[in-house]
């Protein structure tokens, strides 16, 4: 079949209405595409927006969908839309390689931008492609990813774009003000006024301007300008935040030019970075106040600079103390003056600084350290300094007043050119301060020094003296008679030591039983005319002398003049007085005498010794009735007392005598089993023997000796004699034959019938030999075996040794028994003295509180042991938080303490003014602590912590937290000291934050 051919004309007949159709539809659409786009290039967003949605809802191609989104998502950022960046972000992931993503990134970008999130905006501007970009474009994009870099502190990749746009006729003048900024920054001032330049009077831009310009004109040390500049500012600008810097600039400006009346109001309107101020800021009003001689007001701004460690601190720290001696604050600049001088940022207030810190140490004391040391390290520091000659005589004077005298010794001593009046001078009171103080082995050797120099005679004598003195403490009475002997030699009668070494001299023979010696030298003390109590001990003495040396007449006058005297405890010199009588063969006044005693004395410790002296003295009257009476009374009162087997004893002899034998023999029986060690018992055992062999019974009597298993009748004589030997050397004085016979003698014989009192005579030679270890033992096997002539001096000796050696618990029994058996007041002030301390070291403190009482109640009473009972009832009141009471007697110890009682005492004083908010007044005290008593390093530790305490009372922080400072670094031996100035720190650290804001 032939293909039929169609003329042209039919065929474009046939198709022509089909291809119409298509290209109507064809053109249609591009014609809205068209609009919309065009829409978009006229900026009509919204009606854009609406028709790409309608096309997109009938796009086929892919290519329409992505111009559709595209331009959808544009006019969304455009039209700042909630959700346009979504748009976007959403279209970037749906076209990854679409033509428009760095169209895309740049319009994130800017919608970040222009909503403030410069931070969000960067990350989009990082993606932008830079070369895609029309010039209008660019231009915007290096303005506005410059200025987010800018924001963002990248200063210098912000400076790169800036740049780019500098001299743009839409951005020139913003990029111009954030690259002079940038430059001002980095203080390269000349590029940023030729860029600030460029602003010039855009006023959205040009309103800091002057601010910067003012303050690179102050930085470069143009304060003049810097002034006009800021001036100008300060008319234009409201903002409080940029007023407090111009203010700063301007009261800066004035300060440099030394117009410190002006420049005041202005550094007195700044208000801080954020409220905080730097030191540079507080020393600026504090240096412009010094200047006009308003000292508080610059006190108070230097002494918030704390803790400051450069020389703007350094500056302050030294004008803050010049402020302090213009106020007459002294203790104040010292510390100021200290902090100063501990810094080396400028030499020349350094050493200014510690020359008033020295001068000032001299003047009022200083706790931190030793004056002489101060002073010492300035003239090391300065050896050709002009004043030199000043503070050599300061140094040598310090020496003394510090108090510091354990350092000054040490100076000395490592000094060559040290003058040996001054040594000895230095030496004599240090061994005093020990001396007061009870550290009498430390005090002897120094006395010593001072005694053997031969710089200064006087003070030389008054070290003999007191070295005697010190040895006579220590119990050495050779040594003590020796120096008072070489004192008195001198004959310097105008010192004060001279009636008191009459005394001591007389104690010192006396103790060592040279009673004929004493006698002479209590008579001339006597005519000294000492105070009543010492009078009276004196005749007591006196009296006790004679009596000794077996003058019994002239030791009756002297317990006649103790009566007299009429001072309190007058019982044992009426005592004496009785005894006396009988010596001199008195018997009638003897009788006499003790029925009066006896009488007159019931609560006496001599009591005990007045009945039984009545009863022996009846017997030899031949009144056996009247001194049985008096042994029954001893027996039945007295149980277990010195007495108790020796009236026993008596009265059988009475009895034995009388013959009746059976009565007699039962009380010798009772006596050897009561008192088996007593020599009573021996004595007992024999005339029981008689007894029996008056009966016929020594059968009888042989089994009861043997039952007793201590007597051996045939070692009797060799017991005695062996015993004999040895107490005749002991009493000619020769120690150590003595020593070994005794050894000896209770080696043979350990249950002798005069063993206990060979224990007695052992122990005394072995603690006079200062054997101390080997006396103890001895001494408490004497006191076990019961009441005896020595029961006292046991007691004595007992009680010394535990309380050297601490142990509280056993000597507390021994000293109560003393107190209530002791018939010589010295032995019962000894032991109510050590009762108080002893009960306080137990913490038993309503007995020491008890017992400090009864010492105080005493007036015979040394001033020593009164100042111990009050500073014993002063720290056992506080223990118990008493403190008002403590308080009195702390006043009360302040009268008479001296040395490490005083300091103590001073310290209470300060301490209880700063609990009574007068801080002022306890600062005074602690002054006086640091000034007279510094050597005792804890008070001063603690004395210090107290002042920074008052100085927190009063708000100056400063003097707190320097005082609290130096107590951490110097006092770190003393932990109770460190707690208490950390506690302070805390309290100090916590105002310091809110004084700063």
């Amino acid at each position: 079949m032939k293909h039929r051919t169609w003329p042209l004309w039919v065929l474009l007949l046939l198709v022509s209405p089909l291809w119409a159709q298509r290209t109507a539809r064809y053109t249609d659409k591009q014609v809205r595409l068209r609009k919309a786009q065009s829409l978009y290039q006229q900026e009509q967003y919204k009606a854009a927006q609406h028709f790409f949605r309608q096309e997109l809802s009938q796009a086929n191609t892919l290519a329409d969908k992505e111009l559709c989104n595209y331009y959808i998502a544009s006019a969304a950022i455009r039209l700042r839309q909630p959700g346009a960046d979504k748009l976007m972000v959403q279209y970037l992931k749906d076209y990854p390689t679409s033509s428009y993503a760095a169209q895309a990134n740049l319009e994130v970008g800017d919608y970040y931008f222009d909503r403030g999130d410069t931070k969000t905006a960067i990350l989009w501007y990082d993606k932008v492609e830079i070369p895609t970009l029309s010039s209008k474009q660019k231009e915007k994009f290096d303005f506005q990813y410059g200025y987010a870099l800018f924001a963002h502190g990248d200063k210098e990749t912000a400076q790169q774009y800036l740049s780019q746009v500098k001299d743009s006729k839409h951005y020139g003048k913003k990029a111009a003000y954030y690259l002079g900024y940038i430059a001002y920054d980095a203080d390269d001032y000349q590029k940023a006024n030729d860029f600030f330049q460029q602003v010039g009077e855009k006023e959205e831009l040009s309103r800091n301007i002057s601010y910067y310009q003012a303050d690179m004109n102050f930085k470069q040390g143009n304060f003049q300008k810097a002034l006009e500049e800021a001036l100008l500012q300060l008319e234009k600008t409201n903002n409080s935040q940029y007023r407090s810097e111009i203010n700063k600039i301007i009261g800066e400006s004035y300060f440099n030019l030394k117009e410190y009346a002006k420049a005041i109001p202005y550094l007195e309107a700044y208000k801080g970075k954020k409220g905080a101020y730097t030191n540079t800021d507080l020393y600026y009003l504090g240096y412009a106040y010094y200047k006009q001689g308003d000292y508080e007001k610059a006190i108070g701004q230097f002494n918030q600079i704390i803790n400051g460690r450069n020389e703007v601190a350094q500056n302050a720290y030294y004008h803050l103390a010049q402020c302090y001696l213009k106020t007459d604050q002294k203790q104040q600049a010292l510390n100021a003056f200290r902090n100063a001088h501990q810094m080396n940022f400028v030499p020349e207030i350094r050493r200014d600084a510690h020359l008033n810190y020295a001068r000032l140490s001299y003047d009022i004391g200083n706790a931190y350290e030793s004056t002489p040391s101060v002073i010492q390290a300035y003239l090391d520091t300065y050896p050709k300094d002009e004043h030199t000659q000043e503070l050599k005589g300061l140094l040598l004077d310090s020496y003394i007043s510090s108090g510091s005298l354990q350092e000054a010794l040490t100076l000395l001593e490592k000094s060559a050119s040290a003058d040996p009046k001054i040594y000895q001078q230095v030496a004599f009171l240090y061994a005093l301060q020990r001396y007061g103080d009870g550290q009498f082995k430390e005090a002897l050797p120094y006395f010593e020094k001072a005694k053997r120099s031969k710089a200064d005679a006087i003070l030389q004598a008054r070290a003999t003296y007191w070295s005697a003195e010190t040895a006579y403490q220590l119990h050495q009475y050779a040594e003590a008679q020796r120096d008072f002997q070489a004192f008195l030699e001198q004959k310097r009668t105008s010192l004060a030591e001279y009636p008191k070494a009459l005394y001591g001299l007389a104690y010192a023979l006396f103790n060592q039983k040279k009673y004929a010696e004493a006698a002479p030298y209590f008579t001339k003390y006597i005519e000294t005319q000492p105070d009543a109590l010492r009078l009276s001990d004196a005749y007591l003495r006196l009296g006790d002398s004679h009596f000794g040396a077996g003058q019994y007449w002239p030791a009756m006058d002297a317990y006649d003049k103790v009566i007299d005297t009429k001072v309190p405890s007058t019982d044992y010199p009426a005592f004496q007085k009785a005894i006396s009588y009988g010596i001199v063969d008195r018997a009638p006044k003897k009788i006499e005498a003790l029925e009066a005693f006896i009488k007159d004395y019931p609560q006496s410790n001599l009591r005990e010794d007045a009945l039984y002296e009545l009863a022996n003295t009846y017997v030899s009257q031949g009144k056996p009735e009247k001194a049985t009476e008096l042994y029954k009374i001893l027996q039945t009162d007295y149980k277990g007392g010195t007495y108790t087997v020796r009236a026993m004893l008596r009265e059988g002899l009475m009895l034995y005598n009388k013959n009746e034998n059976q009565k007699a023999l039962a009380i010798f029986k009772e006596i050897t089993e009561k008192y088996p060690s007593s020599a009573e018992a021996l004595q007992a055992v024999s005339t029981a023997k008689n007894i029996y062999a008056e009966q016929g019974k020594m059968e009888e009597y042989a089994a009861w000796a043997k039952g007793l298993g201590y007597v051996k009748i045939s070692d009797s004589e060799l017991d005695s004699a062996a015993f004999d030997a040895a107490e005749s050397l002991y009493v000619q004085g020769k120690k150590q034959e003595a020593k070994q016979a005794l050894e000896k003698y209770l080696k043979d014989y350990p249950k002798g019938g005069n063993a206990s009192q060979a224990r007695f005579y052992l122990a005394q030679l072995y603690y006079e030999g200062n054997q101390k270890t080997k006396a103890l033992p001895l001494y408490e096997k004497v006191l076990e075996e019961g009441r005896n002539e020595h029961s006292e001096q046991v007691l004595l000796r007992l009680s010394q040794l535990y309380l050297e050696k601490q142990e509280w618990g056993k000597v507390l029994p021994l000293l109560k028994e003393l107190e209530s058996t002791s018939a010589v007041l010295q032995n019962v002030l000894f032991a109510r003295t050590n009762l108080m301390r002893c009960f306080y070291q137990q913490k038993d403190y309503p007995q020491a509180i008890a017992y400090a009482q009864k010492v105080l109640a005493e007036k015979t009473s040394a001033e020593r042991a009164k100042s111990d009972a009050h500073l014993i009832l002063a720290r056992a009141y506080m223990a118990t938080g008493s403190e008002a009471e403590a308080e009195k007697e702390y006043a009360l110890l302040r009268k008479n303490a001296t040395d490490a009682l005083m300091a103590e005492a001073l310290y209470y004083d300060a301490y209880f003014k700063n609990k009574a908010k007068q801080y002022k007044k306890s600062n005074e005290v602690v002054q006086k602590l640091a000034k007279e008593y510094g050597g005792y390093k804890e008070f001063s530790a603690k004395g210090l912590v107290l002042m920074a305490k008052n100085f927190y009372g009063l708000k100056d922080l400063y003097q707190a937290n320097y005082i609290l400072s130096s107590v951490l670094e110097n006092f770190k031996d003393y932990p109770e000291v460190i707690a208490q100035a950390k506690e302070a720190m805390e309290l100090v650290k916590t105002s310091e934050k809110k004084s700063n804001k």
